[in-house]
């Protein structure tokens, strides 16, 4: 979370800066000094403004000291923290942004298929994420197929679901990730698969996994998410 974040949340929320520094258990000066960019924003006073200002998850911060990575129940209860109804039996507090959730759960080499399939909810969902931060981090591993393919499956949704502002958000990003798709094959976080499965999906595979040159069969119609 950057200064500008912070006060546009306490502005919105309508607190003055000595309201909110009482609620954050910060000295005014000390969130003015954070406001304009002047101090870092913690995780812990980070935290405490999600809750106080009632911030989206998008207001997270985006990258983090903590290098290890987050097993499968971990992905899970992200997701439900997030509310994909998928998992929407865990419903804790979420401490990842969302386009940070999504860069790890690509980058994965084996992934758990419920949580690849909530996937494109999370790009459609938060279809204001940070796409930049997202792609640089997507780039510089060459995850960029995947990320295509997500962005891609997610904007079928927006079609689906008649959203056209995300519609909108979401094939600019695409084109955006386009030209830097890579010839290489690869899987949707599905690395451990057989032989005789990666032939079978090079013949069977959707336009879109195709295009994206990915061996997967997700397609929007296996979400149960969509309506039909």
């Amino acid at each position: 979370m950057v200064g500008s974040v912070l006060k546009s949340g306490r502005e919105a929320a309508h607190l003055t800066q000595q309201e909110a520094a009482v609620r954050l258990g910060v000295t005014q000066a000390y969130l003015s000094m954070l406001e304009r960019g002047r101090r870092p924003v913690t995780g812990p006073i980070a935290a405490q403004a999600m809750r106080v200002f009632e911030l989206p998850a998008t207001a997270l911060p985006l990258e983090s000291k903590d290098s290890s990575t987050l097993d499968e129940a971990g992905f899970k209860a992200e997701l439900g923290a997030l509310r994909y109804p998928g998992f929407s039996y865990l419903r804790g507090e979420a401490h990842y942004n969302p386009a940070r959730l999504l860069f790890l759960a690509l980058d994965e080499d084996d992934l758990d298929r419920r949580v690849v399939e909530a996937l494109p909810w999370v790009a459609y969902t938060y279809a204001d994420m940070d796409w930049g931060w997202l792609f640089r981090k997507a780039k510089l591993n060459d995850r960029q197929n995947r990320l295509g393919f997500i962005v891609d499956l997610a904007e079928e949704l927006a079609e689906k679901t008649e959203d056209e502002w995300r519609k909108e958000l979401l094939s600019k990003n695409k084109a955006v990730i386009e030209p830097s798709r890579l010839a290489r094959e690869d899987t949707l976080s599905h690395e451990s698969m057989t032989k005789a499965e990666r032939n079978w999906l090079r013949r069977n595979r959707t336009p879109k996994a195709h295009h994206w040159n990915l061996l997967t069969d997700l397609s929007v119609r296996h979400l149960a998410y969509v309506p039909s």
